[in-house]
């Protein structure tokens, strides 16, 4: 770990952060670690870059707060925050989230310590059960995103818990056994029973609020009919390069799926 002239920690509960509204608009509130323990238990290490180092910490059950401070889901703060900050922030819920879910051992319930192999290493985290030896690394599981293109148009669909007027590209998670090209089919057919063709690779993001690894891919448009399957998806549609509806936030990779399609020359109708 390189020095840093300063220490903040991301003070976590479930996915919300604690925030500072003193100032009117709500900021992630970033505790100095000499003040760690008002709020939370001991810090976890995320990360040491440009100077300054990142911890994150599981709050207090019982934390009592001044009146400048709150409890906000991260999600609420996209709009607020820088994306690398956002993303340090996704890193911080995920460690915790990892130190929490991983303190016993699911093979045979004994008490897991942290591998002192990786100790020198503060970007690997392992923890190990003593008994039996069973290892555990945070899992990432991986996910497809699909923007799929008719005659000029884009599929936008709107899912269960978005909100209202929302609508995104087609996305879920890859199942065992899957190719990340079948998974992308199949996710589109499933959630709104059509078929694609010419899939192409675009990009990926970690996505940490969901810990997992977005796989985006631009798609055509083969055959058959919308028909939204009511349970994730709500409401699906084909919309004009020049009559979208309400997008998903810049720092996501469905937004940049978005922008790169509308940065090619549009096809005259």
């Amino acid at each position: 770990m390189s020095e840093a002239s300063a220490e903040f920690v991301v003070i976590v509960r479930g996915t919300d952060v604690l925030v500072d509204h003193s100032s009117g608009t709500p900021g992630l509130y970033l505790c100095p670690r000499n003040t760690v323990l008002r709020y939370g238990a001991t810090p976890i290490f995320v990360d040491s870059r440009e100077g300054v180092t990142w911890y994150a910490a599981p709050a207090l059950p019982d934390v009592t707060l001044p009146t400048e401070l709150s409890f906000r889901p991260v999600r609420a703060l996209f709009a607020e925050l820088p994306e690398a900050t956002l993303h340090r922030v996704g890193r911080a819920i995920a460690c915790v989230e990892f130190e929490q879910n991983h303190r016993f051992c699911g093979r045979c319930a004994a008490a897991t310590t942290p591998d002192l192999a990786a100790a020198n290493e503060p970007n690997e985290r392992v923890r190990v059960c003593p008994s039996c030896g069973l290892t555990f690394h945070p899992r990432i599981p991986p996910a497809v995103i699909v923007l799929v293109e008719r005659d000029d148009r884009l599929l936008l669909a709107r899912g269960a818990n978005f909100p209202a007027g929302r609508f995104s590209a087609v996305a879920g998670f890859v199942e065992i056994g899957e190719s990340l090209e079948d998974a992308a089919r199949r996710e589109v057919q499933e959630e709104v029973g059509i078929r694609i063709a010419n899939l192409r690779y675009f990009s990926s993001q970690p996505w940490p609020f969901g810990h997992s690894l977005m796989i985006g891919f631009h798609a055509r448009y083969e055959s058959g009919e919308l028909r939204p399957d009511g349970v994730e998806i709500v409401e699906a549609d084909w919309f004009r390069r020049d009559a979208l509806p309400q997008l998903p936030p810049p720092i996501s990779i469905a937004r940049r799926l978005i922008e790169n399609f509308l940065a090619q020359p549009g096809v005259s109708q």
